[in-house]
């Protein structure tokens, strides 16, 4: 991959909300349309050049697919007049439980698993700016949640969503996520420049280290743009490794709830924290319309 230099100028996403079972944790997470949209537009203003989204149902604040929701998040962000970039998730739609007794209860009560158009709804409505697109399979918690996104998925969705005019931000969260990655690449599925989003600190995924990071980025072919970040106390850690390897930067409430022990943090407050570490390192946060110029796209 030859010799890296570090990124002083790296845009960063923010993750807004996920779709984790933590709204028992943290009483202000973002649930509503009208909420995550806010929360989006705050993180803007504080410095986010991409604001990544899921959207859930207002009633339990569960995840899910609704396409009014995203409709009514993304017309709030446009509407405001704030510049960002919109990163739509697609990853709702591949969680597998798997039951005791195989193929008689699988998938058990808790699976939500469609098909590859089916996860790309939304993206076909709205047409952000960019959506994500989780680059393999992976046991996802320490029980029984799988996430399931077989080649067989991948070709076809990264295909509609070339043909979409959408930017796919693919996350990748171990080795062979890139290796499969970087094929869609060179089969020209994905159009450079290929943007990979490094996932550390899942359970069985790749952790949360500087030596996994840099295997990951050594990994990754000639010419992308990448970005990455870490789950739990290790967000902020690893915004100062991405950006001392060369790379871009992500934080969130989607990642991460707190701002330091025993505080729980807003989007907003995570956004700051993270523009402080660039700017202590020497650095400052890209723009949006800086990132868009990067990532080939129309400005923000």
């Amino acid at each position: 991959m030859g010799v890296h230099s570090v990124n002083w100028e790296p845009f960063l996403t923010c993750a807004v909300t996920g779709a984790g079972d933590t709204l028992s944790k943290h009483p202000d997470l973002p649930v509503t349309p009208e909420q995550i949209a806010t929360a989006a537009i705050e993180a803007a203003e504080a410095g986010a050049a991409i604001v990544h989204i899921h959207v859930r149902e207002p009633a339990t604040g569960k995840g899910c697919r609704e396409v009014a929701y995203y409709r009514e998040v993304v017309e709030r962000i446009r509407d405001s007049g704030v510049e960002v970039l919109i990163n739509l998730t697609t990853g709702m739609g591949g969680d597998v439980v798997v039951g005791d007794r195989g193929g008689e209860d699988t998938p058990a009560p808790g699976s939500d698993f469609v098909g590859a158009m089916e996860r790309l709804v939304h993206v076909e409505q709205l047409r952000p700016d960019l959506c994500s697109l989780d680059c393999g399979s992976l046991n996802f918690d320490d029980d029984r949640l799988v996430y399931v996104m077989p080649p067989a998925y991948l070709r076809p969705s990264a295909a509609r969503i070339r043909e979409l005019g959408v930017k796919p931000e693919m996350e990748v969260f171990d080795l062979g996520h890139v290796a499969f990655a970087s094929r869609l690449v060179a089969e020209g599925l994905v159009e450079p420049p290929a943007l990979f989003q490094l996932c550390l600190g899942i359970s069985y995924g790749a952790p949360s280290t500087p030596a996994a990071m840099v295997a990951m980025r050594d990994h990754l072919p000639e010419g992308a743009v990448w970005s990455a970040f870490g789950l739990g106390r290790m967000e902020m850690p690893m915004v100062a490794q991405a950006m001392l390897l060369g790379g871009n930067l992500r934080v969130g409430l989607e990642d991460n709830l707190w701002l330091r022990r025993g505080v729980l943090a807003s989007n907003a407050d995570l956004v700051r924290r993270a523009k402080a570490i660039v700017e202590d390192l020497g650095g400052r946060l890209a723009s949006p319309k800086e990132a868009a110029d990067r990532l080939g796209l129309p400005p923000a």
